[in-house]
């Protein structure tokens, strides 16, 4: 089963977290995950994928324009409707308003016809409500470390669901 992780990044953080979510989910058997910037996506993978995951950088508190208008403009041409969604995103502050980004991108899904998933407090700790969110300033990868565990656990958390759903 094809799995997409699709990402807008700017300094490379939302990417290497992207990377991990994909990471997390080719861990689980029968799943083929690959990472994909907004700008280079492999349709035809993306079409086949039974799970879409989408990120981005948290821009005053909302997606940055470029992300936004390919929500808007080219998300659909992945036929998202009826496949299992999950988001996350990154931000420069704790208080930067990634909840409303990760809300934000899953109220696309849900207009797409997408199914929403995050596993919440379901599978334990760590505990992801919406979607895993990384704080780190532009390009400081030593920031980013405590966050790699938890963004490959959700990669992983959301290939089990998507194989409980669709099988492998």
């Amino acid at each position: 089963m094809k799995m997409s992780v699709v990402y807008f990044s700017a300094s490379g953080n939302t990417q290497k977290m992207a990377e991990c979510i994909a990471a997390g989910a080719n861990s689980v058997e029968g799943v083929e995950a690959k990472a994909f910037p907004i700008d280079a996506i492999d349709e035809a993978f993306g079409k086949e994928s039974k799970c879409i995951i989408l990120g981005c950088p948290t821009y005053a508190a909302d997606t940055p324009a470029d992300f936004h208008v390919w929500l808007e403009k080219g998300f659909r041409a992945l036929e998202p409707a009826g496949k299992l969604g999950g988001a996350f995103s990154t931000a420069q502050f704790t208080h930067g308003g990634d909840e409303l980004v990760i809300q934000t991108i899953m109220a696309h899904m849900l207009v797409s016809g997408m199914m929403v998933y995050a596993s919440g407090g379901a599978k334990g700790r760590p505990v992801i409500h919406l979607g895993p969110v990384a704080i780190a300033t532009a390009g400081n990868d030593e920031m980013l470390e405590p966050y790699k565990e938890t963004f490959t656990i959700y990669g992983q958390r959301m290939a089990e669901q998507a194989v409980a759903t669709f099988g492998a």
